[in-house]
């Protein structure tokens, strides 16, 4: 086993604030894209800024988008979460397309790192005392030491009847009432 988990950050998966339950909000906040305007390796986020920063900042109105050029300096794109989260990525050398799909992965995450060590694999807000629910929790505890195939366990019951035989039987009680009252009323008739 390894000890990389010591390093990494734990928690709960949990969605944050809900989010999903009742409606979906996007945890973007705001994204700064910073770049130089005469170096070559900014000139994918320029072709971005050209081309498609309107379009996506009218089809996602919840997102501040800020643009910062600097003189000498590599691409960056830094964003900023609603859960207070920050992360940067290095946009040197990228292309026009690598940019646009960095940004839609920022859009689409929640801001957490995705190397997160799980306390636990499920979480809930109002935490039971009496434990985690199995299939094994009201069975009898002889099922633990049977062995499979049982014919005692598989056998039916056969002095119980079934919920449909009850439902066919008062079916049929009740439509033998109806039949000798109505043939009685024929015969009051007939006479």
């Amino acid at each position: 086993m390894s000890n990389s988990h010591l390093f990494l950050k734990s928690g709960f998966p949990r969605a944050p604030l809900q989010n999903g339950i009742g409606r979906y909000v996007c945890q973007l906040q705001r994204i700064t894209l910073k770049y130089c305007k005469t170096s070559g390796s900014s000139k994918g986020m320029r072709e971005f800024l050209e081309q498609e920063l309107v379009d996506f900042s009218r089809a996602n109105p919840g997102v501040v988008v800020y643009v910062k050029p600097r003189r000498h300096r590599t691409a960056v794109m830094s964003a900023e979460f609603l859960n207070g989260e920050r992360t940067w990525i290095n946009c040197r050398n990228n292309s026009r397309e690598e940019i646009s799909k960095w940004i839609q992965v920022l859009k689409q995450s929640n801001g957490r790192a995705e190397e997160m060590r799980l306390r636990k694999h499920w979480h809930t807000d109002v935490p039971s005392v009496q434990g985690a629910w199995t299939p094994f929790t009201h069975r009898h505890p002889s099922a633990n030491v049977t062995d499979f195939p049982c014919k005692e366990l598989s056998e039916l019951k056969l002095e119980e009847q079934s919920a449909t035989e009850k439902l066919l039987e008062l079916y049929l009680a009740q439509r033998n009432t109806a039949a000798a009252g109505e043939s009685a009323t024929k015969s009051e008739e007939a006479k």
